[in-house]
């Protein structure tokens, strides 16, 4: 499957539903975080929610219940997210909480190269026309400028790798099962991959959650010589 063709939910019902959860326990998540640093990542259940309250407006769209115009800018939003921020949210959250050392350096190169690929896509969606139509019960997503194989082989490397170079050992797990899940969306196609994403993004989030909870998240604050000396 190419990458600029995705499918999601059922239904927007489905959408909807899922985006209510899975906000209700980003909010849960972001209660439980100490640190500043680790609040774009604690946020992701919240980014993964309102990707899924759009799509439950793309689904009212394509039945007729939203103007035309109105349904070319959510589907715009849809792929711009899905394609283009979330390479370079990802590596950018886990460079936030990263301690000083080689992975860091690491991960700030694959932020930008996910920076990179930020602006190409955004480049092809605005550049091309982005489609979305119903296909088996799911939403076919395709811009020419974005459907490119060596765009997919990025933005994994952008958005696995870096979590899987984290120290953080709740982190480096959240980047294996994000690396299953998008090689379970390549083969899985039709009805099974819409129900692997849908409870794919449900299962991550709770992961989050509960490492938040759990405080299995902890940030070493890098040295500062004016805080140990005013402590001094």
């Amino acid at each position: 499957m190419k990458y600029g063709h995705l499918r999601m939910c059922f239904s927007p019902e489905v959408d909807f539903i899922a985006s209510g959860v899975i906000g209700l326990i980003g909010a849960a998540t972001l209660a439980h975080v100490r640190q500043a640093r680790a609040v774009l990542f604690a946020a992701t259940p919240i980014f993964f929610a309102l990707h899924q309250f759009t799509e439950g407006f793309i689904w009212l769209g394509l039945e007729g219940e939203i103007r035309q115009e109105a349904q070319g800018h959510l589907v715009f939003l849809y792929m711009l997210y899905a394609q283009g921020i979330l390479p370079l949210l990802m590596p950018l959250a886990v460079l936030l909480m990263e301690p000083p050392g080689w992975r860091r350096w690491l991960i700030g190169a694959l932020t930008l190269v996910g920076a990179g690929l930020t602006a190409f896509v955004f480049r092809g969606l605005i550049s091309y026309p982005s489609t979305a139509c119903i296909e088996q019960h799911s939403i076919h997503y395709d811009n020419p400028g974005t459907a490119l194989t060596g765009v997919a082989v990025i933005y994994v490397l952008a958005t696995c790798s870096a979590l899987i170079l984290s120290s953080h050992r709740v982190v480096r797990w959240f980047g294996w099962l994000n690396f299953f899940g998008v090689v379970a969306t390549l083969i899985v196609k039709g009805y099974a991959f819409t129900s692997v994403w849908c409870l794919y993004a449900a299962i991550m989030s709770t992961i989050i959650f509960w490492q938040f909870r759990a405080r299995r998240i902890n940030i070493r604050e890098p040295n500062n010589p004016l805080r140990a000396a005013a402590t001094a």
